[in-house]
């Protein structure tokens, strides 16, 4: 109970976390020799067209022109729209429910590297389960960088250290650190709940 008690706001990433992401597994297999997943995921992140994508900076067609450019992939950019879609497969099972039992515990927001084809779908999936929705596209920032952060920070109106943010990429995880969240790295819903048994917000 104490755990819980340092908490004013849960803050959750959705790809990885909430909702199955397929991108890394369904880039891999599009990808010129096979590169393990890890290198997958620096490769996307690293991307200047993904950045731009996921700030609102861009078109689909001109995310996927630039990616397909990047990445040497053997896609049409029609296709590749097409894939990309499909890429976000909803929440995982469970996912919903879990929400449900955190609710009223304390605010629930989520904190999402997103863009225009897929934060509607995020959107639709989780509503009405979170209190605050921040969507890179929306806000024309995106994680790690250190101004997503503080501007959650600002808009939640609660000191860092009481906000515990769980996220499934490593340098979002360093960069919360950095901005003063408590942030747990947890790759999928079995990994989100253990986190938030050991914290008290759930039950064993």
């Amino acid at each position: 109970m104490g755990q819980k008690r340092r908490f004013d706001v849960l803050l959750f990433d959705l790809g990885g976390v909430l909702i199955d992401f397929a991108g890394f597994d369904e880039l891999g297999r599009l990808l010129p020799g096979s590169p393990d997943r890890r290198e997958v995921r620096a490769r996307w992140i690293e991307s200047e067209s993904v950045q731009k994508f996921e700030r609102g900076l861009i078109t689909p067609l001109q995310f996927a022109c630039g990616v397909i450019a990047e990445l040497e992939l053997g896609l049409s950019p029609d296709d590749f729209i097409t894939a990309f879609v499909e890429w976000a497969r909803g929440p995982y099972p469970g996912a919903r429910s879990l929400m449900g039992r955190l609710h009223g515990t304390c605010r629930l927001a989520c904190l999402s590297n997103s863009n225009e084809l897929h934060t509607p779908l995020h959107r639709r999936s989780m509503q009405p389960l979170m209190d605050r929705y921040y969507f890179s596209n929306d806000l024309g920032m995106v994680k790690p960088d250190r101004e997503i952060f503080d501007h959650v920070i600002r808009d939640l109106g609660v000191p860092s250290v009481r906000i515990a943010f769980f996220d499934d990429t490593p340098v979002n995880v360093q960069a919360a650190r950095g901005a003063g969240l408590t942030a747990f790295e947890v790759d999928g819903i079995s990994a989100l709940s253990a986190q938030l048994q050991r914290l008290g917000f759930l039950d064993p």
